[in-house]
Parts: C-alpha cells; sequence; structure tokens
C-alpha cells in the first residue's frame, strides 16, 4: 500500500525567530535590500509551515562567513544651494545625516541596504527640504522641532509586523521642510517615468 503526500510540517515561532535571524544579518551584509527585507520577514513571521519558511531564505546562507566585503556606508547627505538624490542600491549607515540649506535632500531607502536592524538619520532643513521615502512594512519613527517649517509622516501602507525593520528619522526644520513617506512625490513617480521610457523605448 503506498502512502499518501506527508502533510506538511508546521513551522515553530523558534524557527520563524532564526528565519528572521538570518534575514537581518543578509540585509545588514548587504544582500537584501531594505525593501526585499521588509517583505521577506513579513513572510516569514506569517510563515505556517517550514517550506514557507524555506521559501523565503533559500537563496541566503545560513551562516554568513566572516569578514563579509561591505560597500562602505552613506553617513552624510549635504546640499547647499544644491540638491543631492540617492537611489538605487546604496548602504545607509547606523547613523546618517541629511543637511539642506537652501537645497533639497531625496533619500530613496527602498534599494537601499542598512546597516543595523534600525537606523537613524538626523535630517536638518534650513530654508530647504529633506525627503525620505521608505518601502511598505518599514517601521518609521519621526521626531523632532519645525520652526516656520513642517515634519511631515506620509504612510499609506499597511501597519509593520513584528520585527521589522526601524528608520527613525530626528528632524530640525528652520523655514524648511522635513518629510518622510512611503510612496514617492508625484514629481518622482514622473521623472522615473520618464526615465524608464528612455531606458527602453519600446514599451
Amino acid at each position: 500500500m503506498e502512502e499518501g503526500p506527508q502533510p506538511p510540517i508546521l513551522a515553530s515561532d523558534a524557527e520563524r525567530e532564526r528565519a528572521c535571524t538570518v534575514l537581518r544579518e543578509a540585509s545588514v551584509d548587504g544582500r537584501l535590500t531594505l525593501d526585499e527585507f521588509s517583505q521577506r520577514i513579513g513572510r516569514a513571521l506569517a510563515a505556517r509551515t517550514r517550506d514557507q519558511l524555506v521559501e523565503v531564505t533559500r537563496d541566503l546562507p545560513a551562516v554568513l562567513p566572516p569578514q563579509a566585503v561591505r560597500r562602505p556606508p552613506v553617513r552624510w547627505s549635504v546640499a547647499v544651494l544644491g540638491g543631492v538624490e540617492r537611489r538605487g542600491f546604496w548602504r545607509v549607515g547606523e547613523l546618517s545625516w541629511a543637511v539642506a540649506l537652501m537645497g533639497g535632500c531625496n533619500l530613496d531607502l527602498r534599494g537601499a541596504a542598512i546597516s543595523a536592524p534600525v537606523i537613524t538619520i538626523n535630517a536638518i532643513s534650513v530654508m530647504g527640504g529633506v525627503d525620505v521615502i521608505v518601502p511598505h512594512g518599514v517601521e518609521v519613527e519621526l521626531e523632532g522641532v519645525a520652526v516656520m517649517g513642517s515634519k511631515t509622516l506620509k504612510l499609506s501602507g499597511p501597519p509593520p509586523g513584528p520585527g521589522a525593520p526601524v528608520v527613525r528619522v530626528n528632524a530640525f526644520a528652520l523655514m524648511g521642510g522635513v518629510t518622510v513617506r512611503d510612496r514617492p512625490s508625484l514629481g518622482t513617480r514622473l521623472a522615473d517615468a520618464i526615465e524608464d521610457r528612455l531606458r527602453d523605448p519600446e514599451s
């Protein structure tokens, strides 16, 4: 008599935590961007079976090699009478500064690698603007002071789950603005569309 297919084995809390640890180490090591990290950690926490956990970590080493070579983290983004834009794959330091003096800083963290599960950005805007874009599923903390200016949090995605990466923004805005959002502004979306069109004119 042939045996039927074996039922999937349910995952334990300890196994889910181990998978989350692998994801956190892979993100810090630069194997996963912040966007990929937040998506996968949500899947790991929601996994009901071991097979689902394997799918989340299949392409990652269980133990990362020691002294892995990492891209140096960006710790300063300074715009004086001009603009600084960071997007695509880049590494944001555990503690970094974004300074806009009569200029603009645009930090897109969706494709960034992080240096720690909790990163802190000190955003200073004087007659300028600092715009931070985070992926959905990231826990965001915005604190600080605005004097004749603004500090704004615009999150439209679902609330982050337990163990989600944390982006902490300490804002100081003097006649300027600091904005943290999980959806690019209209201007950024238009620029992305134009760039994609130029890259692939046949689409």
